[in-house]
């Protein structure tokens, strides 16, 4: 019981369940799945740090005594370990776990474990591979792979605007355009990395995108973190984009309102001038 009324959304065995459950990620479905869980996840992981960071190797393992197939399942998956911020937070809770006086071969054997953990994910780092051709290859080009991998992700995200665009103003047919459901999943993909300054020309660009259909193409989830990270001021948008995200997805205008709301009500007001720029500020 004090556990849960310490941290009440330190949910261990779902976490357990939903690492087991995607693997390595090798479908699209659970691709999709871990992509949309990932802002959760991260903060699951977090929490899980603050709990085992004073503990000791020991009693961490005792108070968890499945964090390691845990920690090892979502170290091997690449959705997981892709976002940087997971990555992150999963070298903080292995360390947390490393015995720096082990005492016995169980300990011993964990040490080298943990080691073998870390170091991949060291190497798995901004994406870098660690196959020998792909690495001669990018240094043949110039680059670091940091860079490299840097410029592949502004070259997908400049091809994906670039096709968005002309479906949007070249009157293709809807055999040639780019299908809804090809929409929704691109979507799916940015909610983990909305907060990407590469990334917001393609934000952008999704939220004003409508090609031919009826019904909203866009996940919920992906507009519902669009606006969070928006008026968090974790992410800058156009104001066309911004209106559009609104009147697209209601709920969003109505967190809007209410956080507008928030803020005239928190702070103290010297002058009307003030409450107007807070206003204007907000865009409503």
């Amino acid at each position: 019981m004090a556990q849960d009324t310490t941290v009440p959304k330190l949910n261990f065995e779902y976490w357990l369940n939903k690492a087991t459950e995607w693997g390595q990620a090798s479908t699209l479905e659970s691709q999709k799945d871990v992509c949309l869980h990932l802002p959760q996840l991260q903060e699951f992981l977090y929490q899980l740090y603050e709990r085992i960071k004073h503990l000791g190797s020991t009693v961490a393992i005792q108070q968890f005594p499945l964090i390691g197939q845990l920690l090892g399942r979502l170290c091997w998956n690449p959705f997981v370990i892709g976002y940087d911020e997971s990555q992150k937070t999963l070298m903080w809770c292995l360390c947390c776990l490393y015995s720096s006086e082990p005492q016995n071969a169980v300990e011993l054997k964990a040490n080298s474990w943990i080691r073998s953990l870390l170091c991949h994910l060291l190497c798995s780092s901004k994406w870098e591979s660690n196959e020998a051709e792909t690495s001669t290859f990018i240094s043949a080009l110039g680059y670091t792979s940091a860079d490299y991998y840097c410029h592949l992700v502004k070259n997908m995200v400049i091809s994906l605007v670039t096709e968005l665009r002309e479906n949007q103003f070249n009157g293709r047919n809807v055999q040639e355009s780019t299908s809804a459901s090809r929409v929704n999943a691109v979507s799916i993909f940015c909610v983990p990395l909305i907060t990407l300054p590469d990334l917001t020309p393609l934000l952008e660009t999704l939220l004003l995108y409508h090609g031919g259909s009826s019904k909203e193409i866009l996940s919920s989830e992906f507009l519902e973190a669009v606006n969070e990270a928006f008026l968090k001021k974790k992410i800058s948008l156009s104001e066309s984009a911004v209106f559009s995200l609104w009147l697209r997805h209601l709920p969003s205008l109505e967190k809007a309102t209410l956080h507008l709301l928030d803020q005239l009500f928190s702070i103290q007001l010297n002058s009307l001038e003030e409450v107007a720029r807070i206003i204007k500020d907000s865009l409503l």
